[in-house]
């Protein structure tokens, strides 16, 4: 790479980029302001690529009448974005490859000269693209200084940390974010559970109840691998500045608390849901005899006398089984 001479005014300047993006103050349009001192910028675009769904799509801009929101996939088709993903380097605009977009996409709004950046994070991930225009020609040195602080900018378009952390959810779960249709991300902080994610009835049930009341729920799930593990759901924005209604699934694998067998969860979660005797025999195909006998056992176990103290501790400690 080139070597960079950068005055003070230019580290001063990316040094406000870091803090803006770092959440000291505007964020995006902090640092954007912050890097209009040393770059002529007249309008920006951050573009953001979502790995769950292998698209880009704007997210921040500032400057433009109009965001022709087709205009990322396009420029993503184009062999000046996969020079640049090559090189890791600015592309300037007009310039061979980029003409047509040029004149679809900037020419008809004043803009005389383009740049456009791939973001990767300091760690080597892409995150996305920033468009930069200007009704003017771009000095030399822009394409440097732009790559310079790009990693920094990087940070605005991560959609990967785009799932508002839930409060209440311990370290050592596994865990997977959902929005209504189905899209599945990381959760920030959580290694993803790869029995959550390959589920496709996962989705299902974290639609379910994010379309319900509830702020969260918590029991016990019988995973495909024959082990009980903690189940735990909670409400959560997710994607760009959590904008979307989503739930984060997340489990653990655990031991049967209170030494109760499988049976006994079923038996427990059954007259939780308020389910008479008779009723839990006929949906578990054993004897009414049957089923006393368990909650003679549960009542032990759990040091409860009665069907609605049992009921409470139940679903305060997440007792109950969560069928997927």
């Amino acid at each position: 790479m080139a070597e960079i001479t950068l005055d003070v005014c230019q580290l001063r300047a990316f040094a406000e980029v870091g803090y803006q993006v770092a959440g000291g103050g505007g964020g995006a349009h902090g640092a954007m302001a912050a890097l209009r001192r040393v770059v002529p910028v007249d309008a920006y675009e951050f573009v953001a690529f979502d790995p769950a769904t292998g698209r880009h799509h704007s997210v921040v801009s500032d400057g433009h009448r109009r965001i022709d929101h087709d205009a990322a996939e396009e420029y993503a088709g184009l062999d000046a974005y996969r020079r640049a993903m090559a090189t890791r380097a600015p592309v300037r605009m007009p310039e061979p490859d980029t003409e047509r977009y040029f004149r679809r996409h900037l020419a008809p709004y004043g803009w005389r000269a383009g740049l456009t950046a791939p973001l990767f994070l300091s760690e080597g991930r892409y995150t996305g693209l920033l468009h930069l225009a200007t009704r003017d020609a771009f000095p030399r040195i822009t394409g440097a200084l732009v790559a310079a602080v790009s990693p920094m900018l990087a940070h605005v378009t991560d959609l990967t940390r785009c799932v508002i952390d839930p409060v209440g959810l311990p370290p050592d779960y596994l865990a997977v974010a959902f929005d209504r249709v189905g899209t599945r991300r990381q959760v920030p902080g959580h290694e993803a559970s790869a029995a959550l994610w390959d589920d496709p009835a996962v989705a299902a049930f974290a639609r379910a109840f994010i379309d319900s009341r509830e702020l969260s729920r918590h029991g016990l799930w019988l995973g495909h691998d024959g082990r009980w593990h903690e189940l735990r759901l909670l409400r959560a924005g997710v994607g760009f500045q959590g904008a979307l209604q989503g739930a984060i699934v997340a489990e653990r694998p655990c031991l049967l608390p209170y030494d109760l067998t499988g049976r006994e969860v079923d038996v427990l979660t059954r007259v939780a849901a308020g389910d008479s005797n008779p009723q839990i025999a006929a949906a578990l195909v054993v004897s009414v005899r049957t089923v006393t006998t368990h909650l003679e056992h549960i009542f032990a176990k759990l040091g409860c006398d009665s069907r609605t103290r049992l009921t409470t501790k139940a679903l305060a400690e997440g007792l109950c089984r969560l069928d997927l």
